[in-house]
């Protein structure tokens, strides 16, 4: 809330420099903040009684969303890739799905291996967890299971993050 907006009968205020003025009615805070060409800012509206600063509120918006956009450009986003093997899947495949997830798990994107069963494969699931667990033993140096191999319906699924550096 801000200048007019602010209902209470009396503020603690507070000085542009952080001093504190003290307990003033609303409309002598209010006279004061303009005398300065100011704006009056409810800081902590929970206090009693509130808490009022004189400042430019534009200046204040700016700079907070400058510091909001410098927070959001820092941010890592972490993406989930999805790798799809089948229990009979052969060497030369299985390597190559190897080397792209290790690609993948080098920028910092967690992978997600999952393999489909077809058929009568789901009465052999203990191959695709061989699969997963060999795929997790070729993978060990740049990354970490964070969720073992678990059967979900047809599919059996597993989840890699990235090994920190």
């Amino acid at each position: 809330m801000i200048n007019e907006g602010i209902r209470d009968k009396e503020v603690r205020l507070i000085d542009t420099d952080g001093t504190m003025l003290g307990i003033f009615p609303i409309k002598e805070a209010q006279k004061i903040a303009n005398s300065k060409n100011l704006d009056l800012v409810k800081i902590a509206p929970q206090a009693v009684p509130p808490v009022c600063k004189i400042m430019d509120y534009g200046k204040y918006m700016f700079e907070l969303s400058k510091r909001e956009k410098e927070a959001r450009k820092n941010q890592k986003v972490i993406s989930v890739k999805e790798i799809r093997l089948k229990p009979t899947t052969e060497e030369h495949d299985f390597n190559f799905k190897v080397r792209n997830a290790g690609k993948f798990l080098k920028d910092g994107d967690k992978v997600k291996v999952s393999i489909r069963f077809s058929g009568r494969q789901l009465n052999y699931t203990s191959l695709g967890k061989e699969v997963l667990d060999k795929f997790a033993e070729a993978l060990k140096d740049v990354g970490i299971v964070e969720r073992k191999p678990k059967l979900e319906g047809r599919s059996m699924v597993m989840l890699l993050n990235p090994k920190q550096q």
